[in-house]
């Protein structure tokens, strides 16, 4: 079972020196990857609901977040095996030439480790910040993915949809084996069908064993609709639940807990043909502390 941590980005621990001893820390464990993800900006207003309905302030680990992919970039030159992803970056802030230009020269820098984590994004404050209208987010998006794809792809590069062209151009670098993999953080039944189109994998929320699942089955199952070999594809059951050194009460989340339970969690998924499990929030406890958790995980959880 492959499983992939989120590094400390933001948060109390952000800082390059933890994002490096992090990194080096989960390849010398045999972690599988490593992730960032992008925040523009935490508004001063509020956008979420909270428990009684009424709207929050977003999250304070937002208040400052490592730009994704410079992140890896530099962890890239620290490492040497293990992948690295973003999850997620909203391709609609970016222009698609500029976005594909970048996780390609991530991919040569890291001998062809990236993995490009996308999402449709969900703040309004970002899309007014990057000039966008809300409404773009679903054929937007399918239009920024074909033609990063296309930006990847042999020169000359030429792409003509409905929002973004690219005039017949040598665009480079290109990934290292020709493709960077895709892969969707998607939870909506529509989300699910648009990822299992153009995507080659999904990291859906794993809140409940039975969503989760049925989410994965619908993925694959509407891929093969589609004339794709589900096969081909990954699904990563993500977690937003912080690693807990201790055990928690008996009637904890999913995927949430010490090492332990996690362990008997990820047993779970795995029987239910998923990938790999992916830990979307790292630790508020001191690095050590994180290190060992870690390290208890991983021993308990066959690679593979």
């Amino acid at each position: 079972m492959k499983l992939g941590i989120m590094l400390p980005v933001s948060g109390v621990h952000a800082s390059p020196a933890t994002i490096k001893t992090i990194a080096q820390a989960a390849e010398r464990l045999g972690y599988d990857s490593l992730w960032t993800y992008e925040r523009l900006l935490r508004p001063m207003a509020p956008v979420l609901p909270g428990p009684d309905g009424t709207l929050e302030r977003a999250a304070a680990i937002y208040h400052t977040a490592f730009e994704p992919l410079e992140t890896l970039s530099y962890v890239a030159a620290h490492t040497d095996r293990i992948a690295l992803g973003t999850n997620i970056v909203n391709p609609l802030f970016h222009a698609p030439v500029v976005l594909a230009r970048r996780y390609a020269t991530l991919d040569q820098l890291s001998g062809g480790r990236a993995i490009a984590g996308f999402g449709q994004g969900w703040m309004p404050q970002e899309f007014a910040t990057a000039g966008v209208p809300m409404k773009r987010r679903g054929a937007g998006f399918d239009d920024v993915i074909a033609a990063i794809r296309a930006s990847w792809g042999p020169d000359p590069v030429e792409y003509a949809g409905r929002f973004y062209s690219i005039e017949a151009s040598e665009i480079n670098p290109k990934p290292v084996r020709g493709d960077i993999p895709i892969v969707i953080g998607a939870n909506t039944d529509g989300g699910i069908d648009r990822a299992a189109r153009i995507a080659d994998g999904i990291t859906p929320l794993a809140w409940a064993l039975e969503t989760v699942t049925a989410q994965a089955e619908r993925f694959r199952t509407t891929a093969e609709r589609l004339g794709r070999n589900p096969a081909a594809l990954t699904v990563t059951a993500q977690t937003n639940h912080a690693m807990q050194p201790k055990p928690i009460s008996d009637d904890r989340p999913f995927l949430a807990g010490s090492p332990r339970q996690l362990a008997g969690d990820i047993e779970q998924v795995r029987d239910r043909g998923f990938d790999g499990v992916l830990f979307a929030f790292p630790p508020s406890d001191e690095i050590p502390a994180q290190i060992e958790m870690l390290d208890e995980l991983r021993s308990l959880v066959p690679a593979g």
